[in-house]
């Protein structure tokens, strides 16, 4: 058991020099610590204790490995687009990079814009997990698209507030 201990400690002093310690969840950072307890444990002669910290810590490795971990499944969510649709050469940086972080198309409405900013925001908010910087950007495409789609349906209707005709002949 002493050697499980040495290589546990080895672990974690590997985990805080390379620094991923630090990109480590609050979960995976107890149950190491709990493995590193429960070898102790079981190494001081008091088996059962330890024993069933180190399978404890052994089961949630396990599941982290094997991807059943319902945290990760949740966080996936649906797979990623394959690809964006690519955007007219007239139209501004800004907005085709609104339009692929969203995964929406050109022709997208503001119905559209604003599910897409609801479906993004709920699993990138800083209070579920998501950092500051991922949920201004969200945000700030939400804005474009929609000031885009403002104007757009501004320029296609009339004075009166009416789509124009065509003013081609038939």
């Amino acid at each position: 058991m002493s050697l499980i201990v040495l290589l546990l400690l080895a672990l974690a002093g590997w985990l805080i020099l390379t620094g991923r310690l630090q990109r480590m969840t609050m979960t995976d950072g107890l149950m190491l610590g709990l493995a590193i307890v429960g070898a102790i444990m079981a190494a001081k002669g008091q088996g059962l204790l330890g024993g069933g910290a180190l399978a404890i810590a052994a089961l949630h490795g396990w599941r982290r490995l094997t991807g059943k971990s319902r945290a990760r499944r949740r966080a996936n969510g649906p797979p990623p687009r394959a690809t964006a649709p690519s955007p007219p050469a007239t139209e501004p940086a800004s907005l085709a990079e609104a339009r692929a972080l969203l995964g929406l198309d050109e022709d997208a409405d503001e119905e559209a814009i604003r599910a897409a900013h609801r479906r993004l925001i709920a699993k990138n908010h800083p209070d579920v997990g998501g950092t500051q910087a991922l949920a201004e950007k969200i945000n700030d495409a939400r804005a474009i698209l929609l000031r885009h789609a403002t104007e757009n349906k501004r320029s296609h209707l009339s004075s009166s507030g009416f789509p124009q005709e065509p003013t081609g002949h038939s």
